[in-house]
């Protein structure tokens, strides 16, 4: 187990090997004063097998893009364009019917407040059986039995005596893993877990966090990460992908982008954060703010706040080039930006010991 430590150019490469792919994803909330453009053109993927994050600050879209590729965008929002492949299925194809069973069956997904997940007038017990009992042909003795096996499977001791509890008569931490539980109950083919500890004190954050990847790695379950904590993905994730203003800015394995962010917002982002520099060295801070979504900056978003801007950036859309193996980039000047920051960047793994998947 690892201890905590726009649009891609191989997308239709060997594709039998990605379980969820995403292409081209726009999602748009129509309010009073406009129209946000939520998520644009957003394409990723989710290897069978693997762990993948996407993070970036509050507000850049990462939860509507989940939520659009789960078909959870309610008006005003609505899904312009893209397609949401499954497997060899286009879920925005699906009928309503269609989507309801891939939900919790085939894509499972976690949030970052269990206990509005968790319903407080049942018991934990009758809502994990109503759901193994909803997506699996099984009576309720083994509904019952799958549930126990689930509690236990997250490391949740006296897993038969939980099931008669509330869910207000847990910890924040069991809600968390009872939800993670109710995950796995399904058999689902890939988990999606939304801040899955944003809610919980940090003590248990880390222990969330080790149950994910343990789990992941005896599953074989694929895994999409989303976190605006680039701790939370260093810990978990084989892959990132980084948003800035609703776009992919940059993608890539973690450790590549940790140690060799090649997008001017990635750097700044890796600068600022305690965990991924020298103690003796200055945080870093990126200027500016996030730009206003019912009018973001035109060309490159982030050029208004970027140390490396030229004119071009003012006035062209950057797409995601290739920098490196299995890593892409939208900015015009990567091949000019300093690669390594001298002042030492370290993996949070690297402090711990870290062993390999």
């Amino acid at each position: 187990m690892r201890e905590c430590h726009g649009r891609d150019t191989d997308l239709h490469e060997a594709s039998s090997e990605y379980l969820l792919e995403v292409r081209g994803l726009s999602t748009e909330f129509v309010v009073q004063e406009g129209i946000v453009r939520a998520v644009d053109d957003v394409s990723f993927y989710v290897r069978r097998s693997e762990v993948v994050g996407m993070v970036g600050e509050t507000g850049c879209g990462k939860s509507v893009t989940v939520n659009s590729v789960m078909r959870l965008i309610l008006p005003p929002g609505r899904i312009v364009g893209g397609e949401v492949r499954l497997g060899d299925r286009d879920l925005m194809r699906l009928s309503e019917a269609e989507m309801r069973s891939v939900r919790g069956r085939e894509i499972a997904m976690i949030f970052q407040k269990p206990m509005s997940s968790l319903n407080p007038v049942f018991t934990l017990g009758s809502q994990l059986v109503d759901v193994i009992r909803l997506h699996r042909s099984v009576s309720e003795e083994e509904a019952r039995r799958i549930a126990i096996d689930s509690l236990k499977a997250v490391a949740l001791g006296n897993a038969e005596g939980l099931l008669p509890r509330y869910p207000f008569e847990l910890s924040g931490g069991q809600q968390q893993r009872a939800m993670i539980a109710m995950a796995l109950s399904c058999g689902s083919r890939l988990l999606i877990a939304d801040e899955p500890t944003t809610a919980l004190d940090v003590s248990v954050q880390l222990q969330i966090l080790k149950l994910i990847r343990q789990i992941m790695d005896d599953t074989n379950m694929s895994t999409l990460v989303i976190s605006h904590d680039m701790g939370v993905i260093g810990c978990v994730c084989d892959r990132v992908y980084v948003m800035y203003a609703s776009r992919i800015v940059e993608h890539g394995p973690t450790e590549t982008i940790i140690e060799n962010p090649r997008h001017p917002y990635v750097i700044g982002l890796i600068r600022s954060i305690p965990a991924f520099v020298k103690t003796e060295s200055r945080l870093a801070q990126i200027p500016g703010e996030v730009p206003n979504p019912l009018d973001p900056p035109s060309g490159c978003r982030f050029h208004p706040r970027c140390e490396y801007a030229i004119p071009a950036c003012r006035t062209m859309k950057p797409d995601l080039r290739d920098v490196g193996p299995e890593h892409a980039t939208a900015c015009l000047r990567a091949d000019e930006i300093p690669r390594k920051d001298e002042s030492a960047r370290t993996h949070p793994a690297d402090r711990q010991g870290r062993s390999t998947k």
